[in-house]
């Protein structure tokens, strides 16, 4: 197989973007991500007429900077919703009997909702939450899986002008409890419970010691999921007899184009987590954007990113898709549960067309071996895509080959601070393997050097020069840390700390976070270049390589290796693994040590937290850990040095 990708010329011909450029004039994509970093401006108003949202006022001028790029103002005077625009505009259209989302319970219970039952269920819950005195600008966590109640309480939420705060349904009580206070919540959404690796969860529990610890929220409103008896408080409201108070119609609030829209909160690596304040037009926007122009949603498409409300991509897949009348699909648990081909079933069954998840997700997947994937019929399949951390090569060729070599992988980075991408591929591009191929749409990002200037060829900081709509507007009650941590670098360019590459032929490459970047004798290199080499042995499952100090070098590599079941750990191995570092990085980035352990710490969302193997391994404190799902993997770590 070559290593260069390049897409069939049926799915180029048929591709929205590629209408997009014949309606421009444009032949070459390249020109296209050009004029609309060149012209932000110019962009931003041809996709809001292209991506057809609907106004309830007229902007009067695109963008306005007079208060400087890092306060810059969107769609001056305009007036908008974002739930008019994913749900009631289509629930009133010829798409009302289509269906907006399907629901996969562990316990194989299925739910199909069409546009005109959303707008039933969010009128009824947004009326329910006027009844609890939540008015605009207040704010509503959610602390809930993925189950219908979550897609109806985000829509009803923001339909009346509140912000919506989802929180990871896999936290515990201290770590949901820091946000609802930092938020200053007025009402918590929850359930009873819901099923993972087919146990039963009690969340109403923890929603409670953490509404008790936060001392802010005035009303619990709890969904059925299990049926179970749950401990109840006067502030306590089950949602079925919620929604029964006053089912009627709920108008939509109009709001500014820069209204908070939702409030998302990302773990730092040191002090308490930030609030991302994302807008009405940005929720909007950006992810429709990114799901219309690069993964190319159609009307008879389903939607799935493997995700939890709690990360970005859950709500980017629920407005993006809804805003263009699309069908997307959530589901409750785990993806391998009960059988490694949950997934693969998911996706017969029902003809699921567009699939994104994360490397690690991807990587647990081919760790149980071709056979689950080949047993379902998959031809439904049409675009992949990855996000959360960078994709060695060997998982990224894994994937394209289920899609049958037919499918582009729309590798795709950014950051919850943004609500979307600053780099990701179109299918209509070629692709090397493990690539973002280059700039988002309308985001003019490059690669810094120290000095801040542009580099190619090397490793350098991801930076972004212009604004767009999605970035987040300031952290929540915290001016000044939003400026500290996006814009102190370099004047009027924000500093992602992401490190990235672009190659000789002009494609782009992530190499992890720049925290997380390893000095060794002077010489740079991002962890996931040495992972991408120690992930193609075949009894390598996965890796994570962190910086250790070394007196004389500055540092020196420190690996640590999950093995796929069947291989052992021997002194051969080790040295194998070494070698293979050596042969393709040169002996100065030969690890010092190899260390195998049985897991590595990950987020929900796939991301190995590096830095937490860096301080376990130093005895250093740990920070913020709210965000991990498995932190029994920490003593693993602990074992292994």
């Amino acid at each position: 197989m070559s290593r260069l990708w390049h897409p069939p010329k049926e799915l180029v011909d048929r591709s929205n973007v590629k209408a997009f450029m014949d309606k421009l004039g444009i032949s070459d994509y390249r020109e296209l991500v050009r004029r609309s970093i060149e012209d932000v401006e110019w962009f931003w108003k041809i996709a809001v007429e292209e991506l057809k949202v609907e106004w309830f006022k007229p902007y009067e001028k695109v963008l306005d900077t007079s208060e400087g790029i890092e306060w810059a103002k969107w769609f001056i005077n305009g007036k908008l919703n974002v739930t008019y625009n994913a749900v009631d505009r289509h629930a009133d259209s010829w798409r009302k009997d289509k269906v907006a989302f399907i629901w996969s319970g562990e316990d194989s219970y299925v739910r199909k909702y069409t546009y005109k039952d959303v707008s039933f269920e969010v009128d009824a819950f947004a009326n329910a939450l006027k009844e609890l005195d939540v008015r605009k600008g207040d704010v509503v966590a959610m602390y809930i899986p993925m189950l219908p109640e979550t897609v109806f309480a985000l829509f009803a939420t923001l339909k009346i002008g509140a912000i919506a705060a989802p929180i990871f349904s896999g936290f515990g009580p201290s770590a949901v409890a820091i946000r609802l206070k930092d938020a200053g919540a007025k009402v918590l959404v929850t359930a009873d419970g819901y099923y993972r690796r087919g146990k039963p969860i009690k969340l109403k529990e923890m929603a409670d010691e953490a509404v008790e610890k936060s001392g802010v929220v005035e009303n619990e409103v709890v969904c059925k999921r299990l049926g179970i008896k749950v401990p109840w408080f006067e502030r306590d409201v089950w949602w079925h007899e919620a929604i029964s108070w006053n089912p009627a119609k709920c108008q939509n609030e109009p709001m500014d184009a820069d209204d908070p829209a939702l409030l998302l909160y990302t773990s730092g690596t040191t002090g308490r987590p930030k609030g991302a304040v994302i807008s009405h037009a940005g929720a909007l926007l950006q992810s429709s954007k990114e799901i219309y122009f690069n993964l190319d949603l159609k009307d008879d498409d389903v939607f799935l990113w493997i995700t939890d409300i709690g990360w970005m991509m859950g709500p980017w897949q629920i407005i993006g898709v809804q805003h263009l009348g699309g069908t997307h699909l959530i589901f409750e648990g785990a993806l391998d549960y009960p059988q490694p081909n949950r997934l693969w079933r998911i996706i017969e069954d029902f003809k699921v067309s567009i699939l994104g998840g994360s490397a690690t997700a991807f990587r647990m997947l081919k760790k149980y071996g071709d056979e689950w994937a080949k047993a379902h019929d998959l031809s439904s399949l049409r675009m992949l895509g990855n996000t959360g951390e960078p994709i060695d090569p060997d998982t990224w060729e894994w994937i394209m080959s289920i899609g049958g070599w037919r499918c582009p992988m729309i590798n795709l980075s950014g950051g919850t601070e943004i609500f979307g991408c600053f780099l990701l591929p179109s299918p209509i591009v070629p692709l090397k393997p493990s690539t973002l191929h280059g700039p988002g749409l309308g985001m003019d990002v490059d690669v810094f050097d120290e000095e801040g200037k542009p580099v190619r060829g090397e490793v350098g900081y991801l930076v972004c020069k212009k604004p767009a709509p999605s970035m987040t507007r300031g952290f929540w009650k915290d001016p000044a840390r939003y400026l500290e941590t996006y814009w102190s670098k370099w004047p009027n360019v924000w500093y992602h700390g992401d490190w990235a590459s672009v190659d000789e032929d002009g494609f782009w490459f992530l190499h992890g976070r720049a925290d997380d970047v390893i000095k060794v004798a002077g010489k740079r290199v991002g962890p996931a270049e040495v992972e991408s080499i120690l992930n193609e042995h075949p009894a390598v499952y996965e890796s994570a390589c962190i910086g250790l100090p070394h007196e004389l070098k500055g540092e020196e590599i420190a690996c640590f290796i999950v093995l796929k079941p069947g291989y052992a750990v021997s002194e051969e191995l080790e040295g194998q693994l070494k070698g293979m570092v050596v042969e393709q990085l040169g002996k100065p980035f030969e690890p010092k040590y190899i260390k195998f352990v049985a897991d590595l710490p990950r987020t929900r969302s796939g991301k190995i937290m590096r830095r937490l193997v860096k301080a376990v391994v130093l005895g250093k404190e740990l920070g913020d850990t709210s965000a991990l799902e498995n932190p029994e993997a920490l003593n693993e770590v602990l074992k292994a040095v």
